[in-house]
């Protein structure tokens, strides 16, 4: 796959978050998937795409883990959007806690994010060219520099982060998942380091 790309950076940066999902489906047509957790930001695209009549394949990040209100969201989006979803194999909370420890989530969140999110996304990602993510820049400091189009070397894909210059009132923020901790980041979206 070659790394240029029709569009400048500069050129990119300037589009609204439709003209980019615009831009990188007919950019990278069916080597495009948009990964959902279901937070706001994935609500958000995955209305996007629908009103934009994208054919982009989705990538549902469940780490089963989740609250119960972000499965009943899942289920309206999946009824009202007629999603057929992309599930990444995750290996189940039991299995983990026998090679790992009992919650490890509190124990080691970074080793948890590494084994739940990172690893079954690095792998449902070989097919695809770009992956569209819901990341903004005012997330958390790790974000800052997020740019609407980048390389991810870890995942060997273009992320495509339409919503990077949304603000918080753009879409709302949610209370922080690692309440009482200093993490900030879930490490899908940082490059390759230790995990």
């Amino acid at each position: 796959m070659s790394m240029q790309l029709s569009r400048t950076d500069a050129a990119i940066e300037a589009l609204s978050a439709e003209d980019v999902l615009l831009w990188a489906y007919e950019e990278f047509g069916e080597r495009l998937c948009l990964s959902c957790s279901w937070q706001k930001q994935s609500s958000v695209l995955v209305h996007m795409v629908s009103e934009l009549a994208l054919e982009v394949e989705i990538v549902e990040l469940d780490t089963h883990l989740f609250f119960k209100e972000t499965y009943e969201t899942r289920e309206r989006l999946v009824e009202r959007y007629g999603l057929s979803l992309i599930q990444p194999e995750v290996l189940t909370v039991a299995e983990q806690h026998k090679r790992e420890g009992p919650n490890l989530w509190e124990t080691n969140p970074d080793r948890c994010c590494h084994i739940r999110k990172v690893e079954p996304l690095i792998n449902v990602l070989r097919p695809y060219d770009a992956w569209v993510s819901g990341i903004r820049r005012d997330q958390s400091p790790s974000r800052a520099g997020a740019r609407k189009v980048e390389r991810s070397e870890r995942y060997g894909v273009w992320k495509i982060q339409p919503l990077a210059d949304w603000s918080e009132e753009d879409v709302w923020e949610r209370a922080g998942r690692w309440a009482g901790s200093d993490k900030l980041e879930c490490g899908i979206h940082l490059e390759e380091r230790n995990a």
